[in-house]
């Protein structure tokens, strides 16, 4: 989606805050996907994000999510009704990303469930309000779905990880790291984006090196491997 965006990350309202719910952003503008992405994560929330429609229904089916943010260019195009291609009682409320002229093509799809969308440009408060509201509007009905990924499981309660029958020893550090792998599925992350997610600082290359190394001889004693290097980019987790 193109145009800019309002507001910081610095000036998310306190009050607008997440519990673990797991939100899918469709959007193809790589920026806004990043912003989405890190301001929906430091609120609380786990996300996972496409670029496509298809791309966003295999997302949705290996980590059924709690509510979708698409961009309403992407649906348009590909004809998309609003929702994943699921069950009706399975279907999350959608946040539509709109330009004020979509929005009478946009009037339609408002029927067909819990939907609200935001205009652009974007104000990131705003995003989150209407998030929030959708999510707790869904009711108390959603069920917790635990962090997956294949056969590799975590749980965020107890902070432990289990790869099919086996379960992985972590480090605190390691298990940040995987975490945020995994929500990230089959998305290179940099070293940047890993360090400010694992650390909250900024720490020598070597080591991230050494933490990834050492998550994946944890991870990876099972066949397939899922944690790969992308030279020069950074890491990404999947088949």
């Amino acid at each position: 989606m193109h145009g800019s965006i309002n507001g910081s990350i610095g000036g998310i309202p306190s009050p607008v805050r997440g519990d673990g719910q797991r939100i899918l952003v469709v959007v193809d503008d790589p920026g806004t996907t990043e912003l989405l992405a890190t301001t929906l994560e430091l609120a609380g929330y786990q996300v996972g994000t496409a670029g496509t429609i298809p791309e966003a229904v295999v997302r949705f089916a290996e980590h059924p999510s709690d509510l979708v943010v698409i961009d309403t260019r992407l649906a348009e195009s590909d004809g998309f009704t609003g929702y994943p291609r699921v069950a009706p009682a399975d279907r999350p409320p959608v946040l539509f990303l709109t330009a004020c002229e979509s929005l009478g093509r946009l009037v339609p799809e408002m029927g067909l469930g819990l939907a609200d969308y935001v205009t652009q440009p974007l104000r990131i408060a705003e995003v989150l309000a209407r998030a929030q509201v959708l999510l707790r509007a869904r009711g108390p009905e959603r069920l917790e779905r635990a962090p997956r990924y294949g056969d590799l499981v975590l749980n965020d309660a107890t902070c432990r990880a289990r790869r099919g029958g086996r379960a992985l020893d972590l480090t605190p550090a390691e298990y940040r790291l995987l975490r945020h792998l995994l929500v990230n599925a089959e998305r290179v992350l940099s070293k940047e984006q890993i360090c400010r997610h694992v650390w909250g600082e900024s720490r020598a290359d070597n080591a991230i090196e050494k933490l990834v190394s050492r998550l994946r001889h944890k991870v990876d004693r099972d066949e397939p491997g899922l944690i790969h290097t992308r030279r020069g980019f950074g890491y990404w987790l999947g088949r």
